[in-house]
C-alpha cells in the first residue's frame, strides 16, 4: 500500500476528468466524492472508479457538459433531469436545490432521472447534515442482485442512507447497500486477486461462491435474504419507477453496455429540522441519545459503541492527516491515467503523507 495526501489527489482527480473534457466544477465534484469514499474507507466507491468514469466519458456515454434541468417543478417536490452528466454532479444539484426547498417548505423531495452513478449515498446526505438537515438518500443501479429466491440478476444493490447532524459530534450516516456488500467491494477483491467470504454472492450458474471475479459473472445476495430483497425493490420504485429513470432491467450497467447511458435513478428528501423545533434544541436531544448510547453495556472485547457513520468520520480525519492507503497496482493505474491525460503524478502527495504517518 502506498499512502497518498487526500488534498493533492483530489486535484489530481480533477486534473484529469478535466482533461478528459470535463468543466472544471463538474471535475472538483466527482474528484470530491471518490476521494471522500476513501478517506471513509469505502475503497470501492473511491479513486478506483477514475478509469470506467474515464472510459464512459470517452465513449460517449456520459456527458459531463450536459447542465441538469428541472423537469418539474412544484413547490416542495421536484424532478430533475440530470441529462446524462456524472452522477456525483447531478446529485449535487439536486441536493442544493432540495437544502433551499426544505428551508421554504420544511421538507422537499427531489426526484432524479437520467443520472449516473453517482458515488457514495453517504457523500450528500452527510452534506445536508452538516446543514443542519436531516436527509435521506437512495438511489437505484443496474441488475447484479436476484430478488430473494431468484438465480440472476433483477436489480442493484441499491443504497439507502439516512443522516442526521449531532451537535460537535461526527454526523449520524447510515449508508448502507441492500445487498450482503457492496457489489464494488467484490470488484476491489478481483482487482486484489483476493477471495470474498461466504455468502457475498453466487456465480452464474446460482451456486455459492467465495470467487471474486465468479461472483462478478453471478449476482450479489441480498441483505437479510427476504428483507435486503423487499428494500431494493422499494428503492427501485422510488428513484426509478416514480421518476422516470431506468428501473429493474432498464438501469444500464456501466462496465458490460457500451451502447446506452445508464439512466439511474435517485431520490432525496431533504427535511430541515428547524421546522420542528429550535436546532438546539434537537442537539440536546440527540445528544442525550448519543451519551445513553455510548453508556450500554459492551460485550465482551468491544471498547466503546459507535454510531453509525462515527468509525468512517474517524477514519477520514486520520487520513486526511497521515494519507489514504492506496495499492500499489491502483497508483501504477492512476499515474498511467494521468500520463495519457498529460497530467502528472504529485509524488509530493505520497511523500508527504508518507512523512506524516512516520
Amino acid at each position: 500500500m502506498i499512502q497518498v495526501a487526500a488534498i493533492p489527489l483530489t486535484r489530481f482527480c480533477a486534473a484529469v476528468f478535466e482533461a478528459a473534457g470535463t468543466p472544471a466544477d463538474v471535475a472538483a465534484t466527482v474528484a470530491d466524492s471518490l476521494v471522500y469514499a476513501d478517506l471513509r474507507g469505502v475503497e470501492s466507491h473511491g479513486v478506483l472508479r477514475m478509469e470506467i468514469y474515464l472510459r464512459r466519458i470517452g465513449e460517449g456515454l456520459v456527458d459531463p457538459r450536459a447542465e441538469p434541468v428541472l423537469a418539474e417543478d412544484g413547490g416542495a417536490t421536484l424532478l430533475l433531469d440530470g441529462r446524462n452528466n456524472f452522477g456525483a454532479h447531478v446529485g449535487r444539484r439536486a441536493l442544493r436545490l432540495g437544502l433551499e426547498r426544505a428551508r421554504a417548505h420544511g421538507v422537499a423531495a427531489v426526484g432524479v432521472r437520467r443520472s449516473n452513478h453517482f458515488g457514495t449515498a453517504a457523500y450528500f446526505a452527510e452534506a445536508a447534515a452538516r446543514e443542519g438537515c436531516g436527509a435521506i438518500v437512495v438511489s437505484n443501479a443496474s441488475q447484479t442482485m436476484p430478488p430473494h429466491g431468484g438465480l440472476r440478476p433483477f436489480m442493484g444493490t441499491n443504497p439507502f442512507a439516512l443522516a442526521f447532524p449531532t451537535g460537535d459530534g461526527a454526523p449520524f450516516v447510515l449508508d448502507m447497500a441492500t445487498s450482503q456488500v457492496a457489489r464494488g467491494k467484490i470488484i476491489a477483491a478481483a482487482k486484489r486477486g483476493d477471495s470474498i467470504p461466504p455468502g457475498w454472492a453466487i456465480d452464474a450458474e446460482g451456486r455459492p461462491t467465495t470467487d471474486a471475479e465468479a461472483a462478478l459473472d453471478g449476482a450479489v445476495l441480498p441483505l437479510g435474504g427476504p428483507k435486503g430483497s423487499g428494500l431494493s425493490m422499494g428503492i427501485d420504485i422510488l428513484a426509478g419507477v416514480l421518476t422516470g429513470a431506468g428501473f429493474g432491467p432498464t438501469v444500464n450497467n456501466m462496465y458490460e453496455n457500451w451502447r446506452d447511458p445508464q439512466d439511474v435513478g435517485h431520490f432525496f428528501i431533504l427535511i430541515d429540522i428547524g421546522r420542528f423545533g429550535s436546532l438546539g434544541a434537537f442537539a440536546a436531544r440527540i445528544g442525550q441519545y448519543m451519551a445513553w448510547l455510548k453508556a450500554e453495556p459492551r460485550a465482551d472485547g468491544v471498547k466503546e459503541i459507535l454510531h453509525a457513520g462515527e468509525y468512517e468520520h474517524r477514519l477520514a480525519e486520520e487520513r486526511l492527516r497521515i494519507g489514504i492507503p492506496l495499492p500499489d497496482g491502483l497508483v501504477r493505474d492512476l499515474i498511467r491515467l494521468g500520463e495519457r491525460s498529460g497530467v502528472a503524478w504529485p509524488t509530493a502527495a505520497t511523500e508527504s503523507a508518507a512523512h506524516h504517518a512516520a
